[in-house]
């Protein structure tokens, strides 16, 4: 299983909600993504426990996302920013399996290949932030 293609496939499972607005529709969703990218059924599962995640706890997950990026409106920020953050977030804090700093990592590499010029530095920052204020 590669857990990177269960991340970017949820990635792109959550942009797409987040555009759409079509949550109620997430299973039909992530099987359209799957199949359009050959992911194998165990990075599925992996990516279904990803959505299904960070939407149950979305705004939990806001309200900490939000807290650490004061000077930044969720709405302000990069659909593909706000939603790997959100998933990252998900990860860091309910998923305890996978260490933190491996996490962020992959956020960072993920950034680099789905967001903007200067996602995975923004990303960084941010979610290093929240490592953090979650040590103290």
């Amino acid at each position: 299983m590669s857990r990177r293609t269960a991340r970017e496939t949820a990635l792109q499972v959550l942009f797409q909600i987040d555009i759409t607005g079509e949550a109620d529709n997430r299973n039909e969703i992530i099987e359209n993504w799957a199949a359009e990218f050959a992911v194998s059924e165990k990075s599925l599962k992996f990516a279904r426990e990803l959505v299904d995640g960070t939407l149950l706890r979305k705004d939990e997950i806001d309200d900490k996302l939000a807290l650490t990026a004061h000077e930044w409106a969720l709405d302000r920020m990069n659909t593909v920013d706000r939603n790997l953050m959100r998933l990252a977030i998900f990860e860091m804090s309910f998923c305890r399996e996978t260490p933190q700093k491996v996490i962020l990592n992959e956020a960072i590499e993920i950034a680099k290949r789905f967001g903007g010029e200067d996602s995975a530095r923004f990303i960084n920052g941010i979610l290093d932030k929240l490592m953090d204020n979650a040590e103290k």
